[in-house]
């Protein structure tokens, strides 16, 4: 029988297949399947912690960023920020649908790098490069590096021995409604340069015989819902000047709860190419660089219940934590799960969801309804296909999970389970 998207009564699955995956649905046994694939199978095969990523809905998301880009200014280049998910097989889904790879750091570049990214489809961004890395980056051909300050052209004056492409970054004086760790591009921003110092380190690249420069780039920040500061950007950087590229950066926010809402794709890309058409001369390269919008909803986190207990309040305590979804403890954002292998049951009973990170703070969803939770229960936190496994980390010695990548009813492991053995390995100077 056909998987479905079921309504039952008494639970709010209706709405949760909002923040759900695309390619998310309901099997006769009232199962959670993702590409077709049941998650009872995937976390009996693969372990909890577990992401899963919807490939089919990355894909068709990554395509509706770059066509529609295309469609409105055709003279125009989609980045994926892969600070929001840098796993080899992610960079290597993004550069198979057209998009070029933002880095910001070296150890992005030796991922995007082994996933077959052509280099020069590279973009290393970051407002502290080192010599290290500025070296790895023209050592590998990279296509373009957006510089942050002086400091950094002081360092590519001694490292350049050839033409290089490079960018400005700019501060665009934009406070973006978001969170505050999230917002990049107001007048307290740590990234960029203010117009009056930009025009200066300008110049500097303009007269150097090996720096190329090709426009200004920005970014006011991430979650981002209101598709107006967008446009107020992209006013903010033509006042930079005129210029061959500009890159507006990235920032779409996404649908994490039942109450948000967020702007579509093509809401976001009208905004964005209206005040381009208003502001910018038309025949300039147009960049963005979406980052949490393309892969987001695409990734849910599979946990089992490892214990129910019912106190002061009821908590669902999982096999996971802090450790491997750090973002909720970072910026308070609120999530949505769902007992997995019982979907259709009614929701009866409203729980804290719980890590086992030694933390008070290591609450994962402060106030979900479930069935009355039991222990070997299978829990999937929606909407965690961003940043979850980017902040991955080894607190109280937790392991970082495995990626799986689902599509049509084939599951793939795209990046394995962190093992002791690897956790030690770190260690040997100390062991020897």
């Amino acid at each position: 029988m056909q998987a479905t998207q079921p309504t039952p009564e008494r639970t709010r699955l209706g709405e949760l297949w909002e923040v759900l995956p695309e390619e998310a649905s309901a099997s006769v046994e009232g199962v959670l399947e993702i590409g077709g694939v049941p998650v009872t199978t995937l976390a009996d095969r693969y372990g909890t912690p577990l992401h899963v990523i919807d490939e089919t809905g990355l894909r068709r998301q990554i395509r509706r960023f770059v066509d529609g880009l295309r469609s409105r200014w055709p003279n125009s280049e989609v980045l994926f920020a892969s600070k929001s998910l840098p796993a080899v097989g992610m960079y290597r889904v993004a550069q198979e649908e057209g998009m070029s790879v933002d880095v910001a750091g070296g150890g992005e570049l030796q991922l995007a790098l082994a996933a077959g990214v052509a280099p020069e489809r590279l973009h290393f961004h970051g407002n502290a490069k080192t010599d290290d890395e500025l070296r790895m980056a023209l050592d590998a051909g990279i296509g373009t590096i957006i510089v942050d300050n002086d400091d950094e052209l002081d360092r590519l004056e001694r490292l350049l021995t050839r033409p290089q492409k490079l960018l400005l970054r700019v501060i665009p004086g934009v406070e973006a409604e978001t969170h505050a760790s999230q917002a990049t591009g107001g007048e307290r921003s740590k990234f960029g340069l203010p117009m009056d110092q930009a025009t200066a380190a300008i110049e500097r690249m303009r007269v150097h015989p090996f720096m190329m420069f090709e426009g200004v780039h920005l970014h006011i920040g991430s979650q981002i819902l209101n598709t107006r500061q967008f446009a107020e950007a992209v006013e903010k950087i033509s006042s930079a000047g005129a210029f061959d590229t500009y890159d507006v950066g990235g920032g779409l926010g996404v649908k994490y709860t039942y109450d948000e809402d967020a702007p579509s794709v093509d809401a976001y890309l009208e905004a964005i190419v209206a005040a381009a058409r208003e502001h910018l001369h038309e025949s300039a390269r147009l960049m963005i660089e979406p980052g949490r919008s393309v892969v987001a909803r695409a990734g849910i986190t599979l946990y089992r219940v490892v214990s129910v207990k019912r106190t002061g309040d009821v908590f669902v305590a999982v096999d996971g934590g802090m450790a491997d979804q750090l973002d909720v403890a970072l910026t308070h954002q609120r999530y949505e799960a769902v007992l997995a292998d019982r979907l259709e049951e009614p929701w009866t009973e409203r729980v804290q969801l719980v890590g086992r990170q030694c933390e008070s703070g290591d609450l994962l969803i402060d106030g979900v309804d479930f069935p009355a939770a039991r222990v070997g229960d299978l829990v999937a936190m929606a909407t965690t296909g961003a940043y979850a496994y980017t902040m991955s980390n080894n607190y109280n010695g937790a392991l970082k999970p495995a990626i799986v990548f689902v599509r049509e009813g084939e599951a793939r492991l795209v990046a394995r389970r962190e093992t002791y053995d690897d956790l030690l390995a770190l260690h040997t100077p100390a062991a020897l």
